[in-house]
């Protein structure tokens, strides 16, 4: 309505035609002030720039939008972020040796690669991306959640850590896209593709199940097979798979065996102070991955806080001496 109106307003009172013509004064300045009005009102409309957080209150952020603007986002601190420790990530040890290094690189101020991590679920490629925030925090390491569909406004969360001293890597968890994503084009700039170079304080980490973040079909592999009116459909198949080869260090993780999901279990039963290990505890573990229909690193964590948490309900339940 306001743009209406503004365009109304020109067309009634043409700045060329002031030129070719010029008019009284008075109609001039009326001309200015009423379109003066109508900017002022745009202005209103439009989304303020996205305030810096403190700094100081967290070592991690999440990005979240304002569903009443369009474009309209802000740095959230997390109070409490998931803290969880390196050696707590059983049978990933090449996984974690190599993030790491990447990670230390990056907080010492050397050169280091985005990472894409990907594979089965519950394998602990998240929970792998928030140990290097346990580990380096105190280094000046900070950690920014941002959601698949949020991706849009990385080139605003760029701006704002531009400059900053600490470290920062942008985490996007269970990443894929669709062909009609925003966000594809966006990420794909800020890995490798922009005229705007990236910070050098700013990494990107992200997991996946797809390594190649978008669906492929059967029918992409035939090259000579017309596709709707796409000429060179193999040229599509290159540019899907061209944004997960933007990630320098590719990290993959593999479904799990039977010793590997118990020894998980162990693990597990030990940090949250559980039950001493025993042949009935095995068997309720194998019976508790069956119900579930997988075993993970996920599966065996819940599995332990099961038992823990009933025998803590247990302790209570005694009556007192």
């Amino acid at each position: 309505m306001i743009l209406l109106e503004f365009k109304t307003l020109l067309e009634k009172h043409s700045p060329l035609a002031y030129l070719i013509k010029p008019a009284p004064m008075t109609e001039l300045v009326h001309f200015l002030s009423r379109a003066e009005q109508l900017l002022t009102r745009i202005e209103a409309l439009l989304p303020a720039p996205p305030a810096a957080p403190d700094w100081e209150a967290a070592v991690a952020f999440r990005w979240q939008r304002d569903g009443r603007q369009a474009r309209a986002g802000r740095l959230l601190a997390v109070a409490k972020p998931h803290r969880i420790r390196l050696d707590n990530l059983q049978g990933i040890d090449e996984q974690a040796q190599r993030i790491e290094q990447n990670t230390r690189q990056f907080v010492a101020g050397g050169s280091a690669n985005n990472v894409l991590l990907t594979g089965a679920r519950g394998t602990g490629k998240s929970s792998l991306v928030k140990a290097m925030l346990d580990r380096y925090a105190d280094r000046g390491l900070r950690l920014i959640e941002v959601d698949k569909q949020d991706l849009v406004d990385l080139p605003d969360i760029v701006a704002l850590i531009a400059g900053r001293p600490e470290r920062f890597i942008i985490f996007s968890d269970d990443l894929s896209f669709e062909a009609s994503d925003p966000g594809y084009k966006a990420l794909k700039s800020v890995l490798d593709g922009s005229i705007a170079g990236v910070p050098e304080n700013l990494l990107i980490y992200a997991t996946s199940n797809r390594r190649h973040l978008m669906p492929e079909y059967m029918s992409e592999n035939l090259d000579t097979h017309r596709l709707g009116d796409e000429i060179h459909p193999g040229e599509t198949t290159e540019e899907k798979i061209s944004l997960s080869e933007r990630f320098g260090l590719w990290l993959s993780f593999y479904p799990i065996d039977q010793d590997h999901y118990l020894q998980i279990c162990r693990h597990w039963l030990q940090e949250l102070h559980g039950p001493q290990w025993s042949a009935e505890l095995r068997q309720e573990a194998l019976q508790w991955a069956l119900s579930r229909g997988s075993r993970s690193g996920r599966v065996a964590w819940q599995f332990a806080r099961d038992v823990a948490g009933r025998q803590a309900a247990k302790a209570l339940d005694k009556p007192a001496p």
